[in-house]
């Protein structure tokens, strides 16, 4: 590393003392260190999943040449290995993560594994969304017994599968709730990591895997009422903005920072797609009976999410701004856009305050990333409206012409300012 080289003509320099030297020295062999055990967590856990897959290509490509009680031994046989390595791992290595993660991950692979051919061995009956639960259910226990963050991430991964099977894909797909208390067992996990290891990479991929679970897998519980699973996906995306801005969150780097990322995203990507006149008009001429929409489990979503989402705005009141707001706006909108043409006006100018807003927010706090970002809010909305409004061509260059330039402007007047401070 080249500082290191520089070190010794620093202290002949006197630039730095010999004890600055040292700490210097110190502080760089740790984050060396620090790396490689990263990377040997990585190529661990990497090599673990790929020895257990490549074993079972070896059993299947012999697998009708072999006996029913050799095909069972042989499907326990990952299962025994599996145990065996996780038991040296907790006896002898315990500290060591890359023995826990690697000999971890591959178990979970292994009890996967020998489901599936225990079950094809015997003419076992059942689905996908019945083998997943199981294979998940059994490996819940690991995450704890193990302290695995990587199980934990593939059993998020694997129940968020699960809903989607049970949910959306099959036949007869309905709601399925056993998905809400799955995601409940692995909370403690994700508490343990944000008291005891909250700046790892392990902590910023459950913030992501666990933000994307939820979105995915909130629209299997609408059944006859999903129009109202638009409050309901407002509210998740209003309470992970203001999660995001929670004291925890707000310190970490924005790319780590799954919860406002998400929400905010989210917020305008729902307000862009309801910025057209399809979705109000169906609403109009739909039947949304609120006599059976009061007992629907879209209903209880819906006030659920809102109410979460109220709460954290009173608790978190000094950090709060107006567009913070647009879950609780959406609701007296939406109950509007049943009986007038108006609710599409009013998404359409809630897009273009909050581009503002951004904007204005970027220039207080001299962060062209936000001002670019409330740029790009305006912009999408003029793109939907290029689509969808009975515009000239030449009328639709010209917005064009003027937002490119805004964006131009905006950008050389910040950076000027800056260079002039400086």
């Amino acid at each position: 590393m080249k500082i290191l080289k520089d070190i010794n003509e620093l202290v002949r320099a006197g630039v730095i003392s010999d004890k600055a030297a040292d700490n210097i020295r110190d502080y760089y062999r740790d984050k060396g260190e620090l790396s490689n055990n990263r990377l040997f967590i990585v190529f661990g856990i990497l090599g673990a999943i790929l020895v257990g897959l490549g074993f079972i290509l070896i059993i299947a490509h012999n697998w009708d040449e072999i006996s029913k009680i050799t095909k069972t031994s042989f499907a326990f046989l990952p299962l025994l290995l599996g145990q065996i390595l996780c038991g040296f791992t907790l006896i002898k290595k315990q500290d060591s993560v890359v023995w826990k993660e690697s000999a971890t991950a591959f178990l979970f692979f292994a009890v996967g594994a020998v489901i599936s051919l225990v079950s094809q061995i015997y003419n076992i009956p059942g689905n996908l969304g019945s083998f997943l639960l199981l294979w998940m259910l059994l490996c819940l226990p690991l995450i704890y017994i193990m302290r695995s963050s990587v199980v934990s991430l593939l059993y998020l991964i694997g129940i968020t599968y699960y809903a989607c099977e049970t949910g959306y894909w099959s036949f007869h797909a309905s709601g399925t709730y056993f998905y809400w208390l799955l995601l409940l067992g692995a909370l403690p996990h994700y508490y343990h990591l944000y008291k005891k290891k909250s700046g790892s990479n392990f902590m910023t991929l459950h913030n992501w895997i666990i933000t994307f679970s939820i979105v995915i897998s909130l629209g299997t519980v609408a059944d006859r009422t999903g129009e109202l699973m638009y409050i309901s996906y407002f509210s998740l995306f209003g309470l992970f903005s203001l999660m995001g801005k929670s004291q925890f969150f707000d310190l970490q780097y924005t790319r780590n920072n799954a919860y406002k990322i998400v929400g905010s995203l989210g917020t305008i990507g729902l307000l862009l797609a309801l910025s057209f006149d399809w979705f109000w008009m169906e609403l109009r001429t739909g039947d949304l009976l609120y006599t059976y929409a009061i007992g629907s489990p879209e209903f209880f979503a819906a006030v659920i999410l809102t109410l979460l989402a109220g709460v954290l705005i009173f608790f978190q009141q000094q950090k709060i701004n107006p567009t913070d707001f647009v879950f609780a706006l959406f609701v007296p909108i939406f109950f509007l856009g049943q009986v007038s043409i108006i609710s599409v006006v009013l998404i359409n100018v809630l897009v273009f305050v909050i581009g503002i807003f951004k904007i204005i927010e970027g220039v207080k706090k001299d962060h062209l990333g936000i001002v670019n970002y409330g740029l790009l809010i305006i912009t999408a909305l003029i793109v939907c409206r290029f689509f969808d409004a009975d515009l000239s061509f030449i009328f639709r260059g010209i917005l064009f012409v003027l937002v490119g330039v805004g964006f131009f402007l905006t950008n050389y007047r910040m950076l000027k300012k800056r260079k002039t401070n400086d």
